[in-house]
C-alpha cells in the first residue's frame, strides 16, 4: 500500500475503514460546496467503499484523518490531482501546501512529467497555494458548469512541470 510520510503528515491509500469518515465529509455541504455540492453528495458508506481504488487517498495528521486527495492518469504523462483539507481546524495552517508538495513530489518520482488540476474561480486561497508551488494558469473557464443548485460556476485550469515545482517539504 502506498504511504507518503513527512513529519507528522501522511498520505495513504483509502481503505474500507475510512469509508465512514469519507461519507460524512462528502455528505457535508460545507465541505463539498467548493466542488459544486452545497447540499453534499447524499452517499452511503457502501457506495464509498465501491468507489475506493487506485488514486483515492486519505490525509492524516498525527494519525487523525483530516482530508483526502486523489490522482488519476490524464493525457500525455500528466496526473490530474485534487485535494480537500476537510477538518476546519486543520485549514489555514499550511497543511495543504505540505500535502500537495508530498503528493506532487511522489507523482514526479513515479513517472509523471506534468501535474494538472482545476479549482473554482472564486477559490482564491487555493489559487494562491497552487501558484506558490509553481503552477501556472492555463485557462479560465467562465460559466462552464452548473453546481448542484443550478448556478453557473467558473473554474481555473492549472498546470505544473517538474522543473517549475517549488516544494514546501
Amino acid at each position: 500500500m502506498t504511504k507518503i510520510q513527512y513529519e507528522n503528515l501522511s498520505i495513504r491509500q483509502a481503505e474500507a475503514a475510512d469509508a465512514k469518515q469519507l461519507a460524512a465529509w462528502w455528505n457535508d455541504g460545507t465541505v463539498m460546496a467548493h466542488a459544486g455540492f452545497p447540499n453534499g453528495l447524499g452517499t452511503t458508506e457502501e457506495e464509498v467503499i465501491k468507489g475506493l481504488g487506485n488514486g483515492r487517498m486519505v490525509i492524516e495528521e498525527n494519525d487523525r484523518l483530516i482530508g483526502e486527495c486523489n490522482y488519476r492518469n490524464a493525457a500525455d504523462g500528466a496526473a490530474e490531482i485534487g485535494i480537500k483539507i476537510c477538518e476546519t481546524d486543520c485549514q489555514n495552517r499550511g497543511v495543504g501546501r505540505k500535502i500537495l508538495s508530498m503528493l506532487i513530489a511522489w507523482l514526479f518520482r513515479n513517472g509523471y512529467s506534468r501535474i494538472v488540476l482545476d479549482t473554482d474561480l472564486t477559490n482564491t486561497r487555493a489559487q494562491h497555494v497552487y501558484e506558490s508551488l509553481g503552477f501556472h494558469k492555463m485557462r479560465i473557464n467562465i460559466d462552464s458548469w452548473k453546481d448542484q443548485l443550478g448556478r453557473l460556476q467558473s473554474s481555473v485550469d492549472y498546470e505544473l512541470a517538474e522543473d517549475e515545482f517549488n516544494s514546501y517539504v
